[in-house]
């Protein structure tokens, strides 16, 4: 692909408004040119290769000119690669986007527009704000706190504003809400038009104020709510009510900790994130596959020799089929192996290849398993697993007179990039989906983990974990009754719920 650029409107926060086709280009871009208010888990979009560079603005503080970013994008398309310009909010709202495209198309350099969803239309809609009724208002005005260049002096028609009936939408004006304000009353308009106030809307960290527009700068200071945020001026703001049903999910307002694998936490932290927290990812697991060695040399070409193919976890599956990829083993091989799996994601991941499993205990650890597996005397069984785990289902079954053998397809390792713990500041809970998260949490902060953990809450995945956290000296807060990740997200809402319900 030649060079262009394609300004991508990120949304108002929340990761999960970005468009689908914003997505797209972000997995194909060879650079991102970022704003400081994009949220940065929209950058694990980007390809590894990718460029990524922090341009933006925030409270006034530039980390590149407008100029010096017209110059690298055009600089970098001319070099024949996609550049991606990050942007909060829509492009062509406020954001500057208008002189980036105007620089582009000067410069002959292709230029597309993803449009994005403003703030100026999200955020209140998150506080249960309707900017048009048929009762109240049938037009929105959006007006900027901040002056542009050559328009120092200009002031809005404070008098025809006053006098609309349209609903105000002001972003970049949380600083100048006394100065807004002011004028409208001076211009005539009912001091006791109804006002609002959101800031970080669309994030875990929300808040907002409804008052009447006279009270609105007294409410701001005394609720000490700060840059970014939306003010909303007009008889629509009425039909919310403070908080709004954005603020009032089960989970708003608190920050759990994920320690799983990154490529595994994504779905767990969107179920967090759905009930309102802000799932902050600590991955203290990398997998990396076993390609080669003497147990793979000497089992591979045995498998159709099993009665019994056995796995503890998606990992597990994944490498393993992976491995016979690689190694141009047919499928055809495990014909008339059975197979069994300890709970239902790794079934998952085991019928998505085709497959059928043949067991699967109704509690998913390994002594369940044992169990569910019957009457194994004699029979030939694989278990393709983690390099280093627990040894209680091969145990088990070789004392059930079974003929066990062991295949290493992955080992768990700590990930270089993954710094302290202290580095993450106040989090509300922590959650481990393994013994082996907690070994890795451990080692990662010099063995402090009973330490660090202590005065936060804990969840664990199912017993197994809990045993971990016990030998460590640490009580866990939250067991789910369904030992899945499903299952501990209830539990955490449930959890939650009972703490607000304390005196």
């Amino acid at each position: 692909m030649t060079g262009r650029v394609v300004l991508v409107g990120a949304g108002p926060g929340d990761p999960g408004l970005l468009t689908l086709r914003g997505r797209d280009w972000l997995a194909s871009a060879d650079v991102v040119l970022y704003d400081a208010l994009v949220d940065t888990r929209l950058l694990a979009l980007a390809r590894e290769t990718a460029e990524l560079r922090l341009v933006g603005r925030r409270h006034g503080l530039e980390v590149s000119s407008q100029a010096e970013v017209n110059e690298m994008m055009i600089r970098y398309a001319l070099d024949g690669r996609v550049v991606v310009r990050l942007k909060g909010g829509d492009p062509f709202l406020f954001g500057r986007g208008g002189e980036e495209v105007e620089a582009c198309r000067l410069a002959g350099v292709d230029c597309e527009v993803i449009p994005g969803v403003s703030s100026a239309l999200a955020v209140p809609a998150l506080a249960g704000i309707p900017l048009t009724h048929r009762d109240y208002a049938s037009s929105v005005t959006i007006l900027t706190g901040r002056s542009g260049k050559g328009r120092e002096g200009r002031e809005p028609d404070w008098a025809a504003l006053a006098v609309s009936g349209s609903t105000m939408v002001w972003l970049m004006g949380m600083l100048k809400a006394d100065y807004i304000v002011e004028h409208l009353l001076a211009a005539g308009m009912d001091a006791a038009t109804p006002a609002a106030a959101v800031v970080r809307g669309s994030t875990a960290a929300q808040a907002s104020v409804l008052c009447s527009l006279e009270e609105l700068p007294g409410r701001l200071r005394s609720s000490k709510l700060r840059p970014p945020g939306v003010l909303v001026i007009g008889e629509v703001v009425k039909l919310g009510s403070e908080g709004g049903s954005w603020e009032k999910r089960p989970l708003f307002g608190r920050r759990i900790v994920v320690t799983r694998a990154a490529e595994q936490a994504a779905s767990f932290c969107s179920r967090l994130e759905q009930l309102g927290a802000e799932a902050v990812e600590y991955p203290v697991i990398e997998t990396q596959p076993i390609t080669e060695g003497p147990d793979i040399d000497r089992l591979l070409p045995l498998l159709s020799s099993f009665d019994l193919l056995v796995f503890t976890s998606v990992n597990g599956v994944n490498c393993f089929f992976d491995l016979l990829a690689a190694a141009n083993t047919d499928l055809r091989e495990l014909a008339g192996v059975d197979i069994a799996a300890i709970g239902p994601a790794t079934a998952a991941a085991i019928e998505a290849r085709g497959l059928r499993v043949a067991f699967q205990p109704q509690r998913y650890r390994a002594e369940e398993l044992a169990d569910a597996l019957g009457d194994v005397a004699g029979k030939r069984v694989l278990i393709a697993r983690a390099e280093l785990a627990r040894e209680v289902l091969p145990d088990t079954l070789a004392e059930r007179s079974a003929v066990v053998e062991i295949l290493p397809v992955y080992r768990s390792v700590i990930p270089r990039a993954t710094g302290r713990f202290e580095e993450l500041g106040e989090v509300d809970m922590v959650t481990f989906a393994s013994p082996s998260a907690l070994q890795h949490f451990d080692e990662l902060n010099d063995g402090r983990a009973a330490e660090l953990l202590a005065g936060k809450a804990v969840a664990v995945i199912g017993p197994v974990t809990a045993e971990a956290l016990v030998d460590k000296g640490i009580t866990p807060d939250v067991l789910p009754d369904e030992w899945t990740t499903a299952g501990m997200a209830v539990a955490i809402e449930s959890y939650f719920a009972n703490q607000q319900g304390l005196p």
